[in-house]
């Protein structure tokens, strides 16, 4: 038994339509956030306002595509799927708010492991994956592409 409620075609265009318009003003908000970044041109050419403006591009991009033409959408999601739903954003709130007591690591370790568990992985499996994953982008960000990664006020970072 499916845990949403089906809706009619109409309804769900609609559904789509809202939700390609949430979709534009956050890629408009973060493309604003992302332009107001200050920088010394000096140090990168480019700077920091390349990725958040091209994320921005790009959701921009994909929710008009989804405006004009919002496919079907499920019901709204009822009992254990609303939960897992609601899951994600929690978990991501909560791994924002580790990132400067505890680092870098600890808080994609924290969302890696969160996410792997909302879907449904061992959690052996999810433990392991966690820490690789932590240790990937530790390594891509802190040795190959050299950015700052901080390890946390608690660990004297």
């Amino acid at each position: 038994m499916s845990e949403a409620h089906s809706i009619s075609p109409r309804t769900a265009r609609l559904i789509g339509r809202v939700s390609a318009i949430i979709l534009l003003l956050l890629a408009l908000a973060y493309g604003l956030g992302g332009s107001v970044i200050e920088y010394a041109f000096a140090s990168d050419p480019l700077g920091p306002r390349v990725f958040p403006i091209a994320l921005a591009v790009v959701l921009g991009g994909l929710g008009i595509l989804y405006f004009l033409s919002p496919g079907t959408a499920e019901g709204f999601p009822h009992g254990a799927l609303l939960a897992r739903v609601l899951a994600i954003p929690a978990l991501l709130a909560i791994s924002v708010l580790l990132f400067e007591p505890l680092g870098f690591a600890v808080s994609i370790f924290t969302l890696t492991l969160g996410t792997a568990l909302i879907f449904g992985a061992p959690p052996v499996k999810a433990l392991i994956g966690a820490v690789g994953h932590a240790v990937l982008w530790w390594f891509v960000f802190g040795y190959v592409l050299e950015v700052y990664l901080p390890a946390g006020t608690v660990f004297g970072g």
